[in-house]
């Protein structure tokens, strides 16, 4: 999967940056250098065990210190990345415990907001979950990750959405961040991520029937599948360093 200098995930994010306001612009340059950072950690552009340079962000930026060090301070305390003893930071590693621990607890919020969203969804949610998934339909045909992986948020937040209970919701916003970013690693496989389409399909039938217990089991399945084929791959790839290291 090839992408054009123009449109990597930090180049569409950057170029879609309002200006700040003027008197709210250090509040601003700190927001949007949190959300910029975050997106390239999220997608894969600062890979994992990265080391960050402040002085080369800073100029990709086109920000002083300050903001990058404040969104890294904020990054620190999010888990995308971590301090080392001499101050710098790193992107943090995707471990595969932790994972299997996402799993566990994501499958059961997303299965539980299925079961709980039947009794609320319309006609018109349908129809706009729908008109999500063709959004990501288009973005596999043309091979777009990140457009694909935004209208995929919006699909499953808006199921969650309908579950129309708060603390569900926001349990699930709390996740979101190590959820974006396994799921945006998991799709890099061209196979999963065709699988993923034919599940979100699986998923908006079951909406469209009101098929309450089949959402819920389609959406569990659906969360386990993706997430497992990246904890397998992970483990495969640490396997593979500790022969090689042997």
């Amino acid at each position: 999967m090839t992408e054009s200098n123009d449109t990597t995930p930090l180049a569409s994010l950057l170029a879609h940056l309002p200006e700040p306001e003027p008197g709210r612009r250090k509040g601003k340059l700190h927001s949007t250098t949190v959300a910029v950072l975050r997106n390239m950690i999220v997608t894969g552009v600062l890979a994992p065990g990265t080391r960050l340079n402040e002085r080369e962000l800073c100029e990709q930026l086109s920000v002083s210190r300050t903001p990058v060090r404040e969104a890294i301070k904020t990054l620190t305390q999010d888990g995308l990345l971590r301090s080392l003893p001499n101050y710098s930071a790193v992107v943090s590693e995707l471990d595969p415990d932790e994972l299997n621990s996402l799993i566990d607890v994501v499958t059961v919020i997303e299965g539980l907001a299925g079961e709980l969203a039947i009794a609320h969804v319309t006609d018109e949610d349908v129809a706009e979950i729908g008109l999500l998934h063709y959004q990501m339909l288009l973005h596999h045909t043309r091979d777009e990750l990140p457009g694909y992986f935004e209208a995929n948020k919006a699909f499953h937040r808006k199921i969650v959405e309908l579950s129309h209970n708060s603390i569900l919701v926001w349990v699930w916003e709390l996740l979101a961040l190590r959820v974006d970013r396994a799921r945006f690693s998991s799709n890099r496989w061209p196979t999963r991520w065709k699988t993923a389409i034919q599940e979100h399909q699986l998923i908006l039938d079951a909406l469209s029937t009101r098929d309450g217990e089949r959402l819920a089991r389609t959406m569990r399945e659906h969360v386990r599948n993706g997430l497992s084929s990246l904890v397998t791959s992970l483990q495969t790839a640490n396997g593979t360093d500790a022969s090689q290291k042997d």
